[in-house]
């Protein structure tokens, strides 16, 4: 028994399986966009008045924290002459603030054009996986966590990103290493998972705009409680009060 089941965790797929990426998409869609369709939302941009600006596409790039500036760079040396690229010199500038200066009033209706082409759309994923996705993917292999982790690391690098500030998925991380160890240290996975999220959700409570933790206490903690470490469908869940569900 033992064996078959140390088997069993070996040969369970890793969160960047094509299949259980795709629910980690849809997981994040439905806190970042109230849906599942996560690929409406290539053609997504507001201004949520977070203090980072534009927020756009499939995993909120921001005019004012750096992502949105490289994934327009990126588009740019893949299609030069696109219709984004005359904003580059306006993205410099307002990188780091919640300025619109230079990017007001055709942006956002620019954007929504450039969302329908095949380019930026791959623009897109690529910036998400190599920014975001990937890292999370690598340091939970490293943590010795399996799909379920991954995906609560991913999910945290997506909304604090991974800077030197203290509310930074490194800084998370750290925080809950005073408290736990992974597995790939000898830890037990649930203990720390759990102190991981404690750190995630101290980190959320440091700002009003993300101060709302039910993605964290409504989504990932019940997948935690039921032992769901390879995030195994059928998933049921809720954010912001809303029922999800992947069969």
């Amino acid at each position: 028994m033992g064996f078959s089941a140390t088997v069993a965790h070996a040969s369970a797929a890793n969160l960047d399986d094509p299949a259980k990426k795709e629910i980690a998409m849809e997981l994040v869609s439905s806190a970042e966009n109230s849906s599942l369709d996560w690929r409406a939302q290539f053609k997504y941009i507001e201004d949520i008045h977070d203090g980072r600006g534009y927020t756009a596409g499939i995993i909120g790039f921001c005019s004012g924290t750096h992502d949105m500036l490289e994934l327009v760079q990126e588009y740019t040396k893949r299609k030069p002459g696109n219709i984004l690229a005359k904003y580059l010199p306006a993205l410099k500038k307002v990188d780091g603030s919640d300025s619109h200066k230079g990017l007001d009033p055709n942006y956002p209706k620019d954007w929504k054009t450039a969302a329908k082409d095949k380019v930026f759309q791959d623009s897109q994923e690529s910036e998400r996986d190599r920014v975001y996705f990937n890292p999370a993917v690598s340091q939970g292999k490293a943590d010795g966590v399996r799909a379920l982790g991954q995906f609560m690391y991913y999910d945290a690098i997506v909304m604090h990103g991974d800077g030197d500030d203290k509310t930074s998925f490194k800084n998370i991380r750290k925080r809950a290493l005073g408290k736990a160890k992974p597995p790939a240290q000898g830890g037990d996975e649930t203990a720390w998972l759990n102190a991981f999220l404690d750190a995630r959700v101290w980190a959320m409570k440091q700002e009003e705009a993300h101060s709302d933790t039910s993605r964290v206490d409504t989504e990932q903690r019940v997948f935690l409680k039921n032992k769901n470490f390879d995030l195994n469908t059928p998933l049921k869940w809720k954010v912001y009060g809303d029922p999800y569900e992947i069969s």
